[in-house]
C-alpha cells in the first residue's frame, strides 16, 4: 500500500497507548492500512524485554512500565516528540535492520533542517550529536507488523535521564533539539517535519490525516 495514515495524538497516557497498539497489531487484516502515531506522553520509565534492574537507579515518583519493545531502560516525558510505527513489514517487504535504518535517516534529516549534523552507531541505535543521545529506537516485530518506534528529545526537561542507565549505558549523556539551535522551536513544526521524513523514507506515496483518538 502507498498510504500512510498519521495520527496525532497530543500528550496521552504510556500504558493505554501501549495496549492500543498491541490491540491495533493485533487485529489488523492483510488490506489494514499502516499508521504512524505522533504523541507525547507524562513521565514515565519504560523498561525493554532484555532491560535489566540495575539500570534503573533512582526512579522516584517517575512509575517504571516494563514493556514489549526491544531495548533496555528510556525516559519518556513532556516535550519529547514520540513516532509509534504501526506498518506491516511483511507486506512492504522491510527488514528489521533497513527499518530501523529508515527511522534514523528520517531524523538526521529532520535535525539537518535545523542546521543540526547528527550520526548513528551500528552497535548502538539511535541518533547522536556530539557525545550525546538525542533521539531513542525501540521496535517490537509481531506476525510481520511493527509497533513502539523512536523518541526525539525536542523540548523537555532532560533532568529524570539521570535517574537511569540510558539505553543501559551508565552516564550516557543526553541532548535536545531546542538546546542546539540559536531559536525558538516549535513543537507542531518539528512533528510536521518528523512526518514528511518518514513518508518519505518508508517510501509512501500519499499521506492523510486520521480522524479520532484510539481505543
Amino acid at each position: 500500500m502507498s498510504l500512510i495514515g498519521f495520527r496525532e495524538l497530543g500528550q496521552v497516557a504510556y500504558e493505554p497507548t501501549w495496549h492500543a497498539m498491541q490491540r491495533f497489531t493485533d487485529s489488523r487484516g492483510p488490506e489494514t492500512t499502516d499508521e504512524i502515531w505522533l504523541l507525547e506522553h507524562p513521565p514515565v520509565f519504560t523498561q525493554g524485554q532484555a532491560g535489566k534492574a540495575e539500570h534503573v537507579l533512582l526512579p522516584g515518583d517517575i512509575p517504571v512500565v516494563q514493556v514489549d519493545r526491544g531495548g533496555q531502560v528510556t525516559y519518556h516525558g513532556p516535550g519529547q516528540l514520540i513516532a509509534y510505527l504501526m506498518l506491516d513489514v511483511r507486506r512492504s517487504k522491510l527488514g528489521v535492520r533497513d527499518l530501523v535504518t529508515r527511522m534514523e535517516q528520517s531524523l538526521l534529516d529532520l535535525l539537518a533542517s535545523y542546521g543540526v549534523t547528527a550520526y548513528t552507531k551500528s552497535d548502538a541505535p539511535g541518533v547522536y550529536v556530539g557525545d550525546a543521545k538525542i533521539a531513542s529506537l525501540g521496535l517490537r516485530i509481531r506476525n510481520g507488523r511493527s509497533f513502539h518506534g523512536l523518541a526525539l528529545n525536542t523540548d523537555m526537561d532532560l533532568s529524570p535521564f539521570q535517574r537511569i542507565n540510558p539505553c543501559g549505558y551508565a552516564g550516557m549523556a543526553m541532548t535536545q533539539l531546542a538546546d542546539l539551535v540559536e531559536t525558538p522551536i516549535e513543537f507542531s513544526e518539528v512533528r510536521a517535519r518528523l512526518r514528511d521524513q518518514l513518508v518519505k523514507h518508508l517510501d509512501y506515496a500519499e499521506q492523510k490525516t486520521l480522524a479520532g483518538g484510539i481505543d
